[in-house]
């Protein structure tokens, strides 16, 4: 390993918490799923057959952006393919796989989630389902690299989810939301039909969540002596 040595090393670890952390969530199970990030040319991704929710460092390979292993004692995921393609595509930081449970499920029945509350717009809004191929084929990466187009965040037919972000502690937080929103469809869809939020709702919620910088912690503002 050249250059940014220490940093991969740094991002091995960030990649086997993650993978805990998703693991404590509920998210991952077993060996299913995988969780990358990528530090320039260079991504540390988890490795094939580990136990993600128990992940330690050294169960973490670095591969480069053409899938040859230069750190690690194990070969990389599966999917290797299918998050490379994601940072070639999309030039992201880092891309989580997970067959998580409610994203599994309403997998195998939808061929989209819709825009049901305003929080999937941190995704990009409605959420495709990539229709099924094999897990680790060239097929399946290019169904679910389409499924991304524009947003950040896929369902993958009969298998489970996919995130990505700039960040890894990002694409994370996009896993357990998307999790979150797959939870509320099927309670909203067990009392009825749910409702869909349109283009002119989607869109003023963009507008009030700029204009409020909403997502973030706001200072209160001093008292001015004339106020007090």
């Amino acid at each position: 390993m050249t250059g940014s040595s220490s940093a991969l090393g740094q991002e091995r670890a960030a990649v086997a918490r993650a993978c805990r952390r998703l693991g404590a969530e509920g998210l991952l199970i077993g060996t299913a799923g995988n969780v990358s990030v990528r530090v320039e040319d260079r991504v540390a991704i988890t490795a094939t057959g580990a136990v993600l929710a128990e992940l330690t460092d050294d169960q973490v390979t670095v591969v480069d952006l053409d899938g040859n292993v230069v750190a690690g004692r194990l070969r990389p995921t599966s999917e290797l393919d299918l998050h490379l393609g994601v940072y070639h595509r999309y030039g992201a930081g880092a891309v989580v796989h997970t067959h998580a449970p409610m994203a599994t499920a309403l997998s195998c029945v939808l061929d989209e989630l819709p825009c049901i509350h305003y929080q999937l717009l941190a995704l990009g809004g409605s959420v495709r389902v990539a229709p099924y191929a094999t897990f680790g084929t060239p097929e399946l990466a290019d169904s679910v690299l389409t499924a991304l187009q524009g947003r950040s965040a896929a369902l993958m037919a009969s298998h489970g989810a996919l995130t990505h972000a700039p960040t890894l502690d990002k694409a994370v937080e996009h896993a357990l939301l998307l999790e979150w929103a797959c939870g509320v469809y099927q309670r909203a869809a067990a009392l009825g039909t749910p409702r869909v939020l349109d283009e002119h709702q989607q869109l003023a919620v963009v507008e009030a969540a700029l204009a409020r910088n909403y997502g973030t912690t706001h200072p209160v503002p001093p008292v001015q002596e004339g106020n007090r």
